[in-house]
C-alpha cells in the first residue's frame, strides 16, 4: 500500500537523504553520476528524436516541446527508481547545511563529485549519439534541429540563462521532493511526469541536459551535411561558429548552474524549512510509518 507523506514528513525525509549523500564514498557518487548524466542524456536524445519533426517547423513548434516534454522524464525516472546521483537533486542538500546537519565542505564535495561525473556521463553519450549516425535521422533534419537547440542555449545571455536555471530547478527539486512522498515506483514515477514535462516544455535550462545538448551539436557541426540541414531550417552561420566549447563552457553552463542551485536551494529547501522547521514530526501511528521509510532510505544511501 503506498503510503503518501505530508509536506512536513517530506522534509524530513528529505534531510535524511540529503545526510547520506553527503557521506557517500567518493568512487560510489562518481560511478553513480556518470549514470545519472547518461541516464539525462537519454531522456534528451529521446525527446529530439521524438519531437525533431515538429521542432523544425516554427507552425508545430508548441506541439514539438510538448512531445519531447512527455518524453524527457525517463531520465529522471531512471536517476530515481534506478538509483544514480544527479547534480541537480543534490542541489536539496544545501537544507541539510541550513539546519546544521550538513557541513558545506561535504555539500561542496558532493556536488564536486557528482558534478564532473554528470558531465562525464552526458557528454559521452552525446559522443555515442554522433557516432552511431542516429543524428542523420529523419533525412538530417534530426542534426540540425541538433545544432539548433545547442545554438539556441549559447546564444542566451546572463541574466536569461541564469532566471531560466532558477525556473527549472525549482520544478526538478519540486519532482525530486514528490518521489519522497511515496514509497512504490508508480508514485515516484507519477510525481516527477508532470512537473519535469512542464520544465521542457517551457524550455528552462538544465545545467546537466545541457552537458547533453550542447556537446551533441558541437559534435554535429563537424558534419558538413548536418550543418546544411541546419542553414536550411533557418540557423545561421553566425549562430554555428558560435557554437563552441568556449562558449559552452563560458558563457551556458555557469549561469544555468548558478541557477539552478538557486531555484533548488531557494524555492524548494529553504522555503519548506521556512515554513515547517527542520524537525517537523508526525502525530499518533503515522510516526512509525514516516520512521519506517525514513529508515529505508537511510539504508538505500549507506
Amino acid at each position: 500500500m503506498d503510503k503518501i507523506l505530508k509536506p512536513d514528513e517530506i522534509l524530513e525525509v528529505s534531510l535524511d537523504v540529503a545526510e547520506a549523500k553527503a557521506k557517500g564514498g567518493f568512487v560510489k557518487l562518481l560511478v553513480l553520476a556518470v549514470l545519472a548524466g547518461a541516464f539525462i542524456a537519454f531522456g534528451a536524445e529521446g525527446s529530439n528524436l521524438a519531437a525533431h519533426g515538429l521542432l523544425a517547423d516554427p507552425a508545430t513548434f508548441g506541439f514539438g516541446k510538448a512531445l519531447a516534454g512527455a518524453i524527457f522524464p525517463v531520465g529522471l525516472i531512471l536517476v530515481v527508481v534506478a538509483g544514480a546521483e544527479l547534480f541537480t537533486g543534490n542541489v536539496l542538500i544545501a537544507g541539510a547545511v541550513a539546519v546544521r546537519r550538513v557541513s558545506v565542505g561535504a555539500m561542496l564535495r558532493n556536488w564536486g563529485i557528482v558534478y564532473l561525473g554528470n558531465f562525464i556521463g552526458s557528454v559521452l553519450l552525446a559522443w555515442f549519439i554522433f557516432t552511431s549516425g542516429q543524428l542523420h535521422g529523419g533525412a538530417d533534419v534530426l542534426g540540425a534541429v541538433t545544432i539548433k537547440i545547442a545554438a539556441g542555449k549559447v546564444g542566451l545571455n546572463f541574466s536569461s540563462a541564469l532566471v531560466l536555471g532558477i525556473m527549472c530547478n525549482w520544478l526538478v527539486c519540486l519532482a525530486v521532493w514528490l518521489t519522497y512522498a511515496s514509497n512504490t515506483v508508480s508514485g515516484k514515477i507519477a510525481g516527477i511526469f508532470f512537473p519535469i514535462m512542464v520544465f521542457v516544455l517551457s524550455g528552462f535550462e538544465h545545467s546537466v541536459a545541457n552537458m547533453y545538448y550542447i556537446p551533441a551539436g558541437i559534435f554535429a557541426k563537424t558534419n558538413p551535411t548536418l550543418v546544411e540541414a541546419a542553414l536550411d531550417i533557418g540557423v545561421t552561420q553566425q549562430q554555428i561558429d558560435g557554437l563552441t566549447w568556449s562558449s559552452f563552457l563560458g558563457h551556458n553552463l555557469p549561469p544555468v548552474t548558478i541557477g539552478n542551485i538557486i531555484g533548488g536551494a531557494v524555492f524548494v529547501s529553504f522555503a519548506y524549512i521556512a515554513a515547517y522547521g527542520a524537525k517537523a514530526k508526525s502525530a499518533g501511528s503515522e510516526v512509525s510509518d514516516v520512521n519506517s521509510l525514513r529508515d529505508d532510505i537511510r539504508k538505500k544511501w549507506r
